[in-house]
């Protein structure tokens, strides 16, 4: 028979211990794997172990009572029975807590790629919602001026008069919350009496239709900034594990709102894996390989190691080859899955582990050739894609931090002439700029169609920024956002020209920003570092070209003072008459110095007789072939377009410059 322990009353504060239970007692000579005499626990522990349904555990005691058992055995299989089922209900609820954990791990994750405060609170919310499986969830922050606490964000809600709340001190379900500090829930919103009602608050709750109510507070340190809630239009019981899942989840979004920098976030990212890893220590030896894994990417990025380092190490440590590809170098579908979930996800043989932060993909990393892997290397792998977001975001910001770097720069040259040539010398050198380098000064401006509201506008400023910074970087150039759009200041090769570097400019930005781009070019400026005052005169030109382009309905193109002709002598600082005669009527005089001809002389004459070849002929005193046969010679000189009206109004005010240049009086030459 088996022998039974005392049991002893269970004292204050025992609630939650187990009772001890009978013990069987195997007599011995039993026949081992005889059912009769097996211990009682041995039926459930196989149930334990397949994880089966709880009514399944009912079934050995059936068959031992439909078996004629004893009654000893029957009770024995009873006690086993309910000591297996309090088992089984420890091992769900260490399941489901440690699912909660690894959904905040997953919220963490998310939060920390965001930096807009919108996108914060809206992904603060949804995943609220999503955690307690409510209809709806809002949030709510204190305004210290008003003294009062205002609706800033809702997931679910329908009501025009519900999301435009905003609740005094001690009003309300969230009032109290705010003024407590405390997490309040209601099953029943309108038959709770322990807040204080109000017709304002009731009428936009009626009017939403919420009747369960749960509150937490958002914590920053010892102070409320505001309360998040998750709500149900029904009636419903929320329990104590999903108050502190909320409130563990505020905790994380408080962090998240305050966070400043992306920096910031990392160093939080990395200290929640760091005691993720430390809880998961504690609780298993198999855990503590992931443990050590996680310590060596940890390693790996304080020293400075990159992404292929990050992969060669999860590498070695699941026997496997390991390769991070860019977004579109991974199955799409699989890299779509892994995003969404959140977890690496099997594709063939390969696992894939999305890299991204909040909703941007930022890559994969890819394990080949291992289609078996258990749920701790999955883990290894998830965490590894992880860190590598935070290498890549952190790259990305000190790309950033170079970026204002350049800017600062070129904003002293084009806003202090008296700057120290050599300190700025010194500040180009550290960014690979030469500034006692001939270099060229572009403004450009987006003229695509005009946004309906000052964010958009906002987002093609910062995308037109990025751009100009990103091709100032590969040319070792400057770039900086100044009067509505950016100026570039760029070196110019032996072979390069303004006019040729603003057309190419615009259509490298416009490609990136797929909006037309227009830039102007100023006249090279021999060296910037010298004469720094010479950039801001630059830049002036460059504006002005810039500007004749648009009110010459070239919007998107690229040009510098040489490209207007005669109206380039009223753009440019430089008013250089002499290249402007020499664009336009170089080739004749050239021909005229090698031959001994007089093109020139003609030309002249011709403008002056109004374009009649037989007065023509009478001013020079030769045959009108003689003229014919020199105007034939302009025309492939000039190009067959020279007589045209705009052609022919550049060609004679050259002429009139030459003229005035070189002393010559008349019009004719003669």
């Amino acid at each position: 028979m088996p022998t039974e322990q005392p049991t002893p009353e269970p004292g204050p504060g025992a609630g939650n211990t187990p009772r001890p239970v009978p013990v069987p007692y195997a007599p011995e000579g039993t026949l081992a794997g005889d059912p009769a005499h097996d211990p009682a626990e041995a039926p459930f522990l196989g149930l334990l172990a397949t994880g089966a349904a709880a009514e399944e555990y009912e079934r050995p005691v059936l068959r031992a009572r439909a078996g004629g058992a004893a009654a000893g055995r029957l009770a024995a299989l009873e006690r086993a029975k309910l000591l297996a089922l309090r088992v089984r209900a420890e091992l769900e609820d260490r399941r489901r807590r440690e699912a909660e954990l690894s959904a905040l791990y997953a919220t963490a994750h998310d939060l920390a790629g965001l930096r807009d405060l919108d996108a914060v609170l809206r992904a603060i919310v949804r995943r609220a919602r999503s955690l307690l499986g409510t209809e709806v969830a809002y949030l709510t922050l204190n305004d210290p001026s008003a003294g009062d606490t205002y609706m800033r964000v809702t997931d679910g809600s329908v009501s025009a008069r519900f999301q435009q709340l905003r609740l005094g001190m001690g009003e309300g379900l969230g009032g109290l919350v705010a003024q407590t500090a405390r997490p309040y829930v209601t099953d029943s919103y309108f038959h709770d009496e322990r807040f204080r009602h109000t017709h304002t608050i009731d009428s936009g709750v009626q009017d939403e239709g919420l009747v369960a109510i749960l509150g937490v507070p958002l914590m920053l340190g010892s102070g409320v900034i505001g309360v998040l809630f998750a709500a149900d239009r029904r009636e419903r019981v929320f329990e104590h594990g999903q108050i502190a899942l909320l409130a563990a989840h505020a905790a994380h979004a408080a962090v998240a709102i305050d966070t400043a920098n992306l920096l910031a976030e990392t160093r939080k990212t990395l200290t929640e894996l760091e005691a993720a890893n430390e809880i998961i220590r504690d609780r298993s030896a198999v855990i503590e390989r992931a443990s050590d894994v996680h310590d060596r990417l940890t390693e790996l990025v304080l020293r400075g190691g990159g992404v292929q380092d990050v992969a060669g190490a999860v590498a070695e440590v699941l026997h496997g080859e390991v390769e991070f590809t860019e977004p579109g170098g991974a199955p799409a579908e699989a890299l779509d899955r892994s995003r969404a979930d959140g977890h690496a996800v099997r594709d063939g043989a390969d696992w894939v582990a999305a890299v991204g932060a909040g909703g941007e993909v930022l890559g994969a990393l890819v394990l080949r050739g291992h289609p078996a892997l258990d749920p701790v290397d999955q883990r290894t792998l998830e965490r590894a894609a992880m860190v590598t977001s935070l290498l890549l975001l952190a790259r990305r910001t000190a790309g950033e931090a170079e970026q204002r770097v350049r800017g600062e720069l070129l904003d002293d040259l084009l806003n202090a002439a008296d700057r120290d040539p050599r300190l700025l010398r010194e500040r180009a050198a550290r960014v690979g700029a030469d500034l006692d380098a001939p270099h060229v000064v572009l403004a450009a401006r987006t003229d695509g169609p005009r946004p309906d509201d000052a964010h958009s506008h906002g987002t093609d400023r910062h995308r037109l920024r990025s751009a100009a910074s990103h091709l100032a970087a590969t040319r070792r150039g400057l770039a900086a956002v100044r009067d509505g759009g950016a100026v570039l200041l760029l070196p110019l090769g032996p072979d390069d020209d303004p006019a040729h570097t603003a057309r190419e400019t615009a259509a490298r930005l416009g490609a990136a920003l797929h909006l037309p781009v227009t830039v102007g070019a100023s006249a090279p400026v021999p060296a910037p570092a010298a004469r720094p005052a010479a950039v801001a005169d630059a830049y002036a030109e460059a504006r002005r070209c810039r500007e004749a382009l648009g009110a010459l309905g070239r919007a998107g193109q690229g040009a510098a003072a040489a490209d207007f002709g005669f109206l380039g002598l009223l753009l440019a600082d430089t008013r250089d008459v002499d290249g402007f005669v020499h664009r336009t009527l170089g080739a004749v005089t050239d021909y005229d110095a090698r031959r001994g001809t007089e093109l020139l002389r003609t030309l002249g004459a011709y403008f002056a007789c109004g374009m009649s070849p037989a007065r023509t002929k009478d001013a020079l005193h030769v045959h009108v072939n003689t003229v014919a046969q020199r105007l034939d010679r302009v025309s492939r000189l000039l190009g067959p377009d020279w007589q045209t009206p705009a052609r022919a109004l550049e060609i004679q005010l050259a002429l009139r410059l030459h003229q005035l240049s070189s002393g010559v009086a008349g019009d004719t030459g003669a």
